[in-house]
């Protein structure tokens, strides 16, 4: 659609970055923060986050701008930067994440319901998961029919995690108390955290994780109606979402300790708000949870389907992900993702995954895109790529890219062996999709630099497969 009327404008692109990234994870940010750092440590790790994040969303921008061609987000820039292997290794862990992400959201809610009935306990019990897989085949047959624009679903959840969030922040900021903030500041009293160093390190996954959704509106750049939105919605979304999470976290160091935080249950916002006002808070935050989950679900369920179907459309995924049924979904990518969450759903049952492991997996796997997309900023501002019209940005965008390629790095070695092992197991069955794409194109599967690409994760999940089957690694 070209008509300036089906187009979307800054309010819309920013709504999308913001609602992407607020989902279930703030909810149970103040126990997941808790359980790695203290007050001291957290402060240090949002001043990174903040600083690494917000120079991701000006790489974001700056893409937006210069490669206006690009229109597929994230993915797009892996594959022009560095080659069809790697373009399709960022959208198949782009789509891993989103997936895994829902399998989260089903633990989380059905662990919000365990509030409510015992027996969903913290999401990951048989009756938990029954009910987990009942409800993602309503969705997925809910989304067959054509459900792709649901205005009210949205407005309804929309509310359902601004209210709670606003009644949340005001009352903890009531109840703050600066005594309770700055015990044990460091950590020192903990020694299962380690040092300052290591709570910021073990802090970062997570803090990544409730960012997941900044390249929003680079996925429907193509939508935009004016490109230049595209980074500033970019942009206006992170900080935003950044206020919220900043606020969220701090404030509750102020009304529980560090300790108290760390053995809530999840969502912990709830048992916060319950310590400040009673019973009814928890009521109150868990229903908003609850109603905010079921919107998120349905949008990612589209979105898991949508990166596929995008990829296959530029040959980067197997063109039978490319089919879309009567009603104009993507049938076979839907099939596939729904299929996938429900593999996961039953592995959560007998590993028992907790929401937390999840969500450190999914965020995992998403840090090989995002430094992708990094690096490729840095070899746009480096080749003046765009830059004709506009030469004097070149070199703070330059700058900006490193850093955010740096911030990349640094993530890659804060999430450690194990979940780079379970990613590298996660991604090498990917390449038989992408062999049976290239084959389509009648094309070589693989260059010999991404033979070696290849054979390193390869290599990769064979030591994770081993480190699963001795108790090493664990999911």
């Amino acid at each position: 659609m070209t008509q300036s009327s089906h187009k979307l404008r800054l309010t819309a692109l920013t709504a999308m970055v913001v609602g992407s990234m607020i989902g279930g994870g703030i909810f149970s940010l103040p126990q997941n923060m808790a359980q790695s750092a203290g007050a001291g440590a957290t402060l240090i790790g949002w001043a990174i986050t903040a600083v690494g994040m917000l120079m991701l969303a000006f790489v974001f921008q700056t893409l937006a701008n210069q490669k206006p061609e690009l229109d597929a987000g994230v993915y797009a820039y892996a594959k022009a930067g560095f080659g069809n292997y790697m373009g399709f290794s960022s959208a198949w862990g782009y789509w891993i994440s989103a997936f895994l992400g829902n399998v989260s959201y089903f633990v989380l809610l059905f662990g919000t319901l365990g509030y409510f009935f015992p027996l969903f306990g913290d999401g990951n019990t048989p009756a938990a998961i029954i009910g987990a897989s009942i409800l993602l085949w309503a969705v997925h047959f809910l989304v067959l029919r054509g459900v792709k624009e649901a205005a009210f679903i949205n407005q309804v959840t929309t509310v359902a995690k601004i209210v709670p969030l606003v009644m949340f922040i005001i009352l903890a900021a009531v109840a703050f108390k600066l005594d309770v903030f700055t015990a044990d500041f460091w950590g020192k009293g903990n020694l299962k955290l380690g040092s300052v160093m290591d709570q910021v390190r073990n802090m970062m996954l997570v803090t990544v994780w409730v960012f997941i959704g900044i390249e929003g509106a680079s996925v429907y750049s193509a939508r935009a109606e004016k490109r230049a939105d595209v980074g500033r919605a970019t942009v206006i979304g992170f900080l935003s979402t950044l206020l919220l999470l900043v606020l969220v976290n701090v404030l509750s160091l102020g009304v529980m300790s560090q300790p108290e935080l760390a053995g809530l249950k999840n969502p912990s916002m709830a048992y916060v708000l319950e310590h400040i006002v009673g019973h009814w808070g928890a009521v109150f935050i868990s229903i908003g949870l609850v109603i905010s989950l079921l919107g998120a679900l349905l949008s990612w369920t589209l979105l898991c389907a949508e990166i596929l179907f995008s990829a296959s459309r530029d040959q980067t995924m197997p063109s039978f992900l490319h089919k879309e049924n009567a009603n104009g979904v993507p049938a076979n990518a839907l099939w596939l993702s729904n299929s996938a969450v429900q593999v996961f759903l039953i592995i959560t049952l007998f590993a028992a995954s907790t929401y937390t492991s999840l969500l450190l997996l999914a965020t995992s796997m998403i840090l090989v895109p995002y430094f992708l997309s990094t690096a490729y900023g840095v070899i746009v501002a480096y080749k003046g790529e765009g830059y004709e019209a506009n030469g004097g940005n070149r070199n703070k965008d330059l700058l900006i890219a490193t850093v955010a390629a740096l911030y990349s790095v640094w993530l890659i070695y804060a999430a450690g062996v194990q979940f780079l092992l379970l990613s590298a197991l996660l991604y090498a069955p990917g390449a038989i999709l992408y062999a049976k794409a290239r084959k389509e194109c009648g094309q070589i599967i693989f260059t010999t630099i991404e033979k070696f690409i290849f054979a390193a994760a390869v290599i990769g999940a064979i030591a994770a497969s081993y480190g699963l089957y001795t108790g090493f690694l664990k999911l």
